[in-house]
């Protein structure tokens, strides 16, 4: 009397091995879209550095530099706020009866909505120089 074995995969393997290849590619997916987030919001921090800086230069050359605030939006997503004030020392030998040059605190702040519950917000802030009024 010969036994005949029987060849393949019982039920029991393969629902194993499925479910092992869903869990496997449930951690790819979880892996590559936190990748496309990461990216996105990378995206939206070079765009707002690039916008910051280009104000941050304008400001003082395209018109003389002076205190106050300026204000507007960019691309309908980008809100932006400059601010200038005067920066002043704090030291003893400091004459200000005769001022050559004066210095002015420059900064720049953008923000914008990331999603419907997270806005972000980047800053820079700088010192600029100009000409005195004697």
């Amino acid at each position: 009397m010969s036994v005949s074995k029987q060849q393949g995969f019982s039920l029991l393997e393969i629902v194993i091995a499925f479910s092992i290849l869903a869990l496997s590619l449930g951690i790819l997916l979880k892996i590559f879209s936190g990748g496309v987030n990461t990216a996105m919001v990378s995206e939206d921090y070079t765009v707002a550095v690039q916008l910051a800086e280009g104000l941050m230069s304008r400001t003082g050359t395209e018109s003389s530099l002076r205190e106050g605030e300026e204000s507007g939006v960019e691309n309908d997503k980008y809100d932006w706020l400059v601010t200038v004030t005067p920066y002043f020392f704090d030291s003893a030998n400091n004459d200000v009866s005769s001022k050559l040059a004066e210095l002015f605190k420059v900064k720049v702040i953008v923000s914008w909505q990331a999603n419907r519950f997270n806005t972000r917000q980047l800053q820079l802030t700088t010192i600029k120089l100009t000409k005195g009024s004697q």
